[in-house]
């Protein structure tokens, strides 16, 4: 199984375009911190590149920007490419399948699955009032 769940935030704004046959590709790069200090008491970060494809590549382009939280559940692919020094490099680059917006726009935020946005569920501030009388026990 091939999956990874990540939380960071974008290190620049995001970059949408199409490929030849005009399926749409949003790439941005996250910054993610360790669990974990070094001896010397510092975090260390990684950084992931990012694809979202199609309506996913849309809305992520439409309301992502540099500095914004995310959350990304994804594969993580290896691609090979020759630099322009002529070298083999390898990357690791992360193909998304949901991507959940974390900064608040106001009091909003969403998650994104395959293009679709959904509330978040676990925003209190929508539930309605539920007294003891409206329990069934």
């Amino acid at each position: 199984m091939n999956k990874i769940t990540l939380i960071g935030n974008l290190t620049a704004n995001p970059e949408l375009r199409s490929t030849p046959s005009g399926v749409s590709v949003c790439t941005f790069t996250i910054a993610v911190n360790r669990r974990f200090a070094n001896a010397d008491g510092d975090r260390q970060t990684d950084f992931f590149r990012i694809n979202a494809w199609r309506g996913l590549a849309d809305t992520c382009a439409r309301y992502l920007e540099k500095g914004k939280k995310v959350a990304v559940i994804g594969e993580l692919q290896a691609r090979q490419y020759n630099a322009k020094d002529g070298t083999t490099r390898m990357s690791l680059d992360v193909s998304a399948d949901e991507v959940e917006f974390l900064s608040p726009k106001s009091a909003d935020s969403a998650t994104v699955s395959g293009g679709q946005i959904t509330p978040d569920q676990d925003n209190a501030e929508n539930w309605p009032e539920v007294g003891s009388d409206d329990l069934p026990f």
